[in-house]
């Protein structure tokens, strides 16, 4: 019996040694797991805060035809559109007037929270037709309005469209601009505009064959030479043709 036990006695280290080790690797597994759960957690509860936003300011070159678009990744509305390289088309949205894109303190205003609507949404594509739409006022939208219209904000006039302009529930806003084309925009009527958080509408030409559509809250229209001039500023800003 004493012979039986001595020699089982090295057995029993080796077991307990093996016994062992896989106590610790398995404690150690469990560290690493709950340390990659706590980043990820991070991580993803950082993505859900976000919402789709992001408030890195890397400055990413869009190319659009013969035009280069020098913009923050903040400022872009699309996730896969924050990089460089080759485009058709590039959508922003930015916070009026500070002209500025996504943050920290501006969440709330990107998100909607308040009653306040101050977010302009930009998109640059190459241009469709030759003329803006301060341009095609004369020769197109003059024929497909009602006349006359009727006093709007910040001394423009609003015009309905007739039945058969294909502009349903939208109406045409008109200001006067001492020798040049007029302002003009397209806006959302009746309850569709109130549920949109930029119900009008209107685009210009910029750099080289480029369309800019801008999108923005009624309220803006109280200023729209103000609104009109940042946004053609900021165009120029941000933008660099090939010549």
């Amino acid at each position: 019996m004493k012979q039986a036990t001595i020699a089982d006695g090295p057995e029993l280290t080796v077991v307990d040694s093996v016994l062992m080790k896989r106590v610790f690797y398995a404690f150690a597994a469990l560290a690493l797991l709950s340390i990659a759960i706590s980043l990820g957690g991070k991580w993803f509860g950082h993505s859900i805060a976000m919402a789709g936003y992001t408030d890195d300011p890397t400055i990413h070159q869009v190319v659009i035809g013969n035009n280069v678009i020098a913009v923050p990744a903040n400022t872009i509305r699309f996730a896969q559109a924050r990089r460089d390289g080759i485009a058709s088309r590039l959508d922003l949205y930015l916070r009026y007037p500070q002209m500025d894109g996504f943050s920290a303190a501006a969440s709330d205003d990107f998100n909607h929270t308040g009653t306040a609507k101050n977010i302009v949404f930009l998109s640059f594509e190459q241009q469709m037709m030759s003329r803006d739409m301060s341009g095609r006022f004369a020769p197109i939208y003059s024929a497909l309005i009602v006349q006359p219209g009727i006093p709007g904000p910040g001394g423009t006039t609003v015009y309905g469209f007739n039945e058969k302009s294909g502009y349903l529930n939208e109406v045409l806003v008109v200001g006067k601009r001492q020798g040049k084309d007029p302002f003009v925009a397209r806006c959302l009527s009746g309850p569709s505009a109130g549920e949109s958080l930029a119900p009008c509408e209107r685009d210009i030409h910029v750099g080289e064959d480029l369309s800019l559509t801008y999108r923005f809250p009624k309220e803006f229209l109280d200023d729209w030479q103000a609104l009109d001039a940042a946004m053609t500023d900021e165009a120029a800003r941000i933008l660099k043709t090939g010549h």
